[in-house]
């Protein structure tokens, strides 16, 4: 199993000290972060994509071009691309191009998002919500596959054989796509034989089992072997010296993160009681010791069926860098080894 990080390189002010990072500190830190998890062993590095200010990743690509040029094994992803507001061209030639800086490392997890800020930005129409993710995956894949492409849609100008420059490294460059909930979003993953990446924030994550077994069976029937049919967990999590400080240091950010996004969508505030009861042997949250989250990984990856990918989402919880470096370094020194001897 691979084990990785995700972030959204939020910049809210760390609940604790009240210190808001400024942005050029807070890129600096996620390249430090970044370096940190190559040297620690660590497989991969996703960098979110949003289009609000608490967020520093609407340019996940240049982000990762930069983390390129200073790691030397990390796999570096987007997590995720927002693909149904983007232009298909441009990302698989941002992504190409990130492929051949960093000697064939480059993976993309595309998906719809799930805020909307991107939709009015760049002049798209929510209804057309599920339809231009279809249409532009299906160009990228094109994209993918060869060199010159004769393509047309509703959403896009026609290509009628251009050439699309530079290739990368990899044949083919590794395409993810993401997923929430939607049982049509799985089917689609696996009539297309793409590996899946599913983002659990809540609930219980044996709850996915029927989805990721429709997924395995969509795959299976379009002719897709085992193999192809990859499932990645896109989960909040945190490792520290103990449960206890794992959790009272984590609480506070996640709390103010999910209660002000809740307000947006109507749900109530985030009580510790409700946080408790994720950490729980089934609850969502992966956060604790590194014996705890190891566990629980495992766990979650046996309620599932076996999983290929874990990626961790700290970057949310407004911790201070010191933290998650060190957060960092316990997921890649004592959390991934425990994970990778129990499955081996």
């Amino acid at each position: 199993m691979q084990i990785g990080i995700d972030s959204f390189v939020a910049t809210d002010a760390n609940p604790t000290t009240g210190v808001e990072p400024k942005p050029a500190q807070r890129v600096a830190d996620l390249l430090q972060e970044i370096e940190t998890a190559d040297r620690a062993g660590l497989d991969v590095f996703g960098i979110g994509e949003h289009h609000r200010p608490e967020y520093l990743d609407s340019s996940p690509a240049l982000l990762l071009a930069a983390a390129a040029a200073r790691t030397e094994r990390i796999r570096l992803s987007s997590a995720v691309t927002v693909l149904s507001a983007a232009d298909p061209v441009r990302v698989f030639q941002q992504y190409a191009t990130l492929d051949l800086l960093s000697q064939g490392r480059a993976e993309m997890v595309v998906g719809r998002g799930s805020f909307i800020e991107a939709f009015p930005l760049f002049g798209l129409e929510l209804e057309d919500y599920d339809s231009l993710f279809a249409e532009k995956l299906d160009l990228l894949l094109a994209l993918r596959q060869r060199e010159h492409v004769t393509w047309s849609g509703r959403h896009r100008p026609a290509l009628s054989g251009q050439g699309v420059y530079p290739r990368p490294l990899q044949d083919p460059l590794p395409v993810w796509l993401g997923v929430g909930g939607t049982p049509e979003s799985f089917v689609r993953a696996g009539s297309l034989g793409l590996p899946l990446m599913i983002a659990i924030i809540g609930g219980q994550p044996h709850r996915f089992k029927p989805l990721v077994d429709l997924y395995r069976q969509a795959g299976a029937a379009a002719g897709h072997s085992p193999e192809a049919l990859k499932v990645g967990l896109h989960c909040l999590g945190y490792a520290a010296p103990s449960d206890q400080q794992a959790a009272d240091e984590f609480f506070p950010g996640y709390a103010r993160a999910f209660t002000k996004i809740g307000k947006e969508r109507g749900w109530p505030p985030t009580t510790r009681a409700q946080f408790e009861a994720l950490l729980e042997p089934q609850g969502a949250l992966h956060v604790g010791s590194p014996q705890t989250v190891a566990e629980k990984v495992l766990r979650t990856s046996e309620a599932l069926g076996g999983i290929d990918r874990f990626s961790f989402q700290m970057s949310v919880a407004a911790l201070s860098h010191s933290q998650l470096i060190q957060a960092i370094e316990l997921l890649g020194k004592e959390v991934a080894p425990r994970i990778r001897e129990e499955i081996d």
